[in-house]
């Protein structure tokens, strides 16, 4: 794990796609402190350093509560624009070009920040990325599980303006005791708008809710979703129907979905022909960047070139793109 979650790799990093990434998750304690400033927030912790140090959880909800108090300090289109700067330049150097980013409108509005303001300040830092930082991008707006259904169905109507910003729409936040089947209505909604459709599903929760993602859902990728592996017959539909996993190593541990990264389920995952990824999901409080994940994983599980290769071909056939960027894309990873 590398001592400080913005470090750039040692090596060269391979091209990839992360396609689990919290834009509010890469909020590093600096930009925090220089918001917060500019915004008039006074944070409970002295320094960086202190701030830093907060940043042990010993499971998913108590990440949460830390996650959603340091929001405070995002307001103005600035403040979305600069955090979303912030994690482009990082991902560039861990070897990322396209990067579909998740966003958490609920968390903003029920501070009173505009939905506006959110997806107008994170569109100018993404409409910039492909010359500034050769990444391109999608935005995907999640629901909050742990609110209810109707907040979901009324932030859906809240984003239809913007809804030409956006390529899918996501479920995160707790997992245990919040199932898909809670809101089956605004992922119809969604679908019926052209929009794709992904969900946290098996992280904490049970295998029963990956089920519930793709059958209730109709979701056309499971993020997390490692505890499928408790589920042979969810394997093989998973296997069968193409379905991709956008896994999260350091989160997982960091999270105590696995107690040691030597004990992670990737390498049985990609022995049973499942459509892996890796990626960051918030790695200002994770330990690591897109590349650190794939460095750690390598180092943990014995992972060699070929193996770290397929998990970077992955990510772009999992990704949202269209075929002609996405071949360009795998025509750089064989080439290099």
């Amino acid at each position: 794990m590398p001592s400080t979650p913005a470090s750039a790799p040692a090596h060269r990093p391979l091209p990839k796609a992360e396609l689990h990434l919290h834009i509010e998750g890469t909020l590093e304690p600096g930009l925090a402190f220089t918001l917060a400033e500019r915004n008039g927030v006074t944070l409970p912790y002295a320094t960086e350093d202190e701030l830093r140090r907060a940043y042990s959880f010993s499971d998913l909800q108590s990440f949460l509560n830390l996650y959603y108090a340091l929001m405070e300090v995002l307001r103005t289109e600035d403040d979305f624009a600069d955090l979303a700067h912030a994690y482009l330049a990082r991902a560039k150097e861990q070897g990322v070009r396209h990067a579909e980013i998740f966003f958490d409108p609920q968390a903003h509005t029920s501070r009173g920040v505009p939905l506006g303001t959110v997806i107008r300040g994170l569109a100018r830092a993404l409409d910039a990325a492909p010359e500034a930082y050769g990444i391109t991008t999608r935005l995907i707006m999640c629901f909050l599980r742990d609110e209810s259904a109707e907040s979901a169905l009324a932030t859906f109507e809240a984003a239809r303006p913007y809804l030409d910003r956006i390529t899918a729409v996501g479920l995160d936040s707790a997992e245990v005791g919040h199932p898909p089947s809670k809101f089956q209505e605004v992922f119809a909604l969604a679908r019926e708008a052209g929009l794709k459709c992904v969900a946290h599903a098996g992280e904490e929760g049970p295998a029963a809710y990956v089920w519930e993602a793709l059958d209730l859902l109709g979701v056309d990728r499971v993020d997390h979703g490692v505890r499928c592996m408790e589920d042979e017959r969810l394997v093989a539909r998973l296997v069968a129907d193409r379905i991709p996993l956008t896994v999260c190593p350091l989160s997982n541990v960091r999270l105590r979905v696995v107690d040691d990264l030597a004990d992670h389920p990737l390498p049985a995952m990609l022995d049973a022909g499942l459509l892996v990824t890796v990626n960051s999901d918030d790695p200002a409080y994770f330990g690591g960047y897109a590349d650190d994940n794939f460095t750690a994983v390598r180092d943990a599980l014995g992972l060699d070139d070929a193996t770290l290769r397929t998990l970077a071909r992955n990510s772009f056939l999992a990704s949202f793109l269209d075929e002609e960027t996405r071949a360009a894309y795998l025509k750089e990873l064989d080439a290099c």
